[in-house]
Parts: C-alpha cells; structure tokens; sequence
C-alpha cells in the first residue's frame, strides 16, 4: 500500500471505496436532542431525516479527534493524504492538521498532507479522485499535492436546499436571509467561494426554477469541463438529481459523471431534498 487517503465524513464514498484499504472515513458525530449519530456505514438516512424532521431543535455536528486523524495516519504507507470539510465551515481541517503534528513528533520523516477542500460533501470526493488519479500516475508526494492543490483552485460548488433552516441554526448564514426564503418560497442558489465559505449567488420561487438558475452557473462556470469529473449529491431525491445531471450535460461536456446520495454530515445540512453540484 503506497498511498492512504483519510476523507472525512461530509465527503460521500463511492462504492469500490467501501472495500478499498487505502481509503480510509474520518467520522464526524451528529447529535440530535442529545442523541449522538455516527456518521460512519451504520448512518440512516430515513431515519436520522425523520428525527430531524420531528425535533424542535437544530442538529449539531462535532469533528474528528486529532487522535482519530493520527490513529488514521499511522500506517504502511509512504504517502498519507487527508481531504477534510472547507476550514471555514468546520473544525476537522484544524484536527486534522493536529493529529498530523501529532504523529509528525513520533515519526518526523512521515510523508502526510491535508488538503483543505474550500468545499463540501461530493466536492471532498472530487480531491480524493484527483489524488488517487495522480497516484496511479506515479506522481512523486509533492508532484501530487502541487496538482491536487491546483484542482482545488479550480473546482466550484453549488447547491440548492428545500430548507436553509440547519445552516442559519448553525451560523453559516444570516438569519435574516433564511427567513425571507421561507416565508416568500424563494428558494436560494448557493454556491461556495474560493476561501471556501457560503455565498448567496442568486434566488428564484420555487425550487424547480432554483434549480433551472444553478444549472446556468454550472455551465456558465465551468472551465475545461471535457476534463473535469461533474459530481452531484443528492439528499433522498434521485430523479431531482437526474433531471440535473441531464440538464448540465445538455450545455456541457464532461469526462465522467458521479452521482451520490448525502451522508449523515450532508444530509444534515442539506435536508430532505437538497441537491449539490461541484465540477
């Protein structure tokens, strides 16, 4: 095993991962009215929705340890690499920054590098492609964090939420912008900044037509897309994902196509219905 990637759990796995020793999921927690929910294999979906759904209060998350970054770290191979959640939105890039310090004091010649994904959800699972791609490469270490770190830059996210209610409770939006969209129907586009914090892009009546204005900056963003992977979360609505993965390849060309369905940090702020898009 030359390589390890270490994704934390707002980036979604894709199946051949699941088996993969070489990919390894940071679980962050989730707690609902004191119930605490790992998001690992065993999250619900169904079930965590409906718990959210039934509940007066907000779900909160809480990041890995730096000591589960550096229990993921110490291992066989020469090359660790760790994709977390935007710094700006959360703390696992910190810990995971920590726990690299940590095992570095134990075994400084370690070859670990966390990127910060400036994203989210299906965004992590993009910079997890890319490093594996530059891997199977034969990329030296640098070579692959140089190239990753470039992807990076390049990437852009964008999504469209049946409710803002998780990230105005969170404080990842103002409130008073949450309250006009609920109580006019106005359904946000949201997409992310390079420094990887949540902007406001544009806004319609309803959702379908949300939708409709997020495809239009997809096509309208997208640089290079012959040669980009377009990948699409979904939370529990996989024909809404459908329809917009026919509607961007309608205006676009891309190299390959991935299609998934949240997770438990995902499906969280995402909500029954949300759908994200990061090419």
């Amino acid at each position: 095993m030359s390589y390890k990637i270490v994704i934390d759990s707002c980036g979604e796995l894709l199946e051949r991962w699941k088996t993969d020793e070489r990919i390894e999921r940071a679980s962050l927690i989730l707690t609902i009215d004191e119930e605490d929910i790992v998001d690992d294999e065993t999250f619900d979906q169904a079930d965590f929705l409906r718990k959210v759904a039934a509940s007066p209060n907000c779900p909160k998350s809480s990041c890995p340890s730096p000591e589960r970054y550096m229990q993921a770290y110490d291992c066989g191979a020469e090359h660790v690499y760790a994709v977390t959640l935007s710094s700006n939105l959360s703390g696992s890039y910190n810990s995971a920054v920590l726990g690299r310090n940590l095992l570095l004091e134990k075994d400084p010649g370690k070859k670990i590098h966390v990127f910060d994904s400036c994203s989210a959800s299906v965004g992590e699972t993009l910079i997890a492609l890319k490093i594996e791609e530059c891997e199977n490469q034969g990329m030296e270490f640098d070579q692959v964090v140089e190239t990753v770190d470039a992807y990076i830059q390049s990437q852009n996210t964008y999504f469209v939420l049946e409710s803002l209610e998780t990230l105005r409770k969170n404080g990842r939006l103002s409130n008073l912008k949450a309250f006009v969209a609920t109580a006019l129907k106005i359904k946000p586009v949201m997409g992310s900044t390079p420094e990887g914090t949540i902007i406001q892009l544009d806004q319609a009546r309803g959702i379908n037509k949300a939708l409709v204005k997020m495809v239009d900056y997809v096509a309208k963003g997208a640089k290079n897309s012959k040669d980009k992977i377009l990948g699409i979360t979904h939370c529990n609505c996989p024909e809404r994902a459908q329809i917009v993965k026919e509607a961007i390849l309608e205006r676009i060309p891309v190299k390959d196509v991935v299609v998934l369905d949240t997770g438990g940090v995902s499906s969280m702020y995402a909500n029954d219905g949300g759908v994200i898009v990061v090419i």
